[in-house]
């Protein structure tokens, strides 16, 4: 009874078993990709879900080889943006606990006449007055 599993069948099986749990974290790692990218079509979308759930690790591997680079930059600029939101959040909290007219306020203000100067909103003439209004 003892030589009917010997210890390097038990090593093999670990093996495999370690292999299927990373299969299913990357399939679904893959799924959540394909359902959140949004340059995707409908169809596109389709097709990947089938071919990843018909043929599951030709599909995965597939799915990596080919878009596995957009998985990475798409995952950094969700992160990024949670950052962002996260930060703008905590601005706002703080700006309504330190009351808006006071030096939070200010600030906030600042920040955001600076914000939209990086984005092209305001030109520097434009972002010049209003901050020398805001300041005074």
């Amino acid at each position: 009874m003892d030589d009917d599993y010997p210890l390097l069948e038990l090593f093999w099986t670990m093996c495999w078993f370690f292999l299927w749990i990373m299969w299913l974290f990357l399939l679904f790692k893959i799924i959540s990709d394909v359902f959140r990218d949004h340059e995707l079509s409908g169809w596109a979308k389709a097709g990947w879900l089938i071919l990843c759930l018909l043929l599951p690790f030709i599909g995965v591997l597939i799915y990596v080889l080919v878009r596995g680079t957009g998985m990475t930059e798409r995952e950094t600029a969700r992160a990024k943006e949670a950052e962002t939101a996260f930060q703008d959040y905590i601005r706002t909290s703080a700006a309504g606990s330190s009351g808006a007219s006071g030096a939070g306020g200010g600030a906030d203000e600042l920040a955001r006449l600076a914000d939209l100067k990086e984005k092209g909103a305001l030109t520097e003439e434009e972002f010049r007055k209003a901050k020398a209004k805001l300041l005074a």
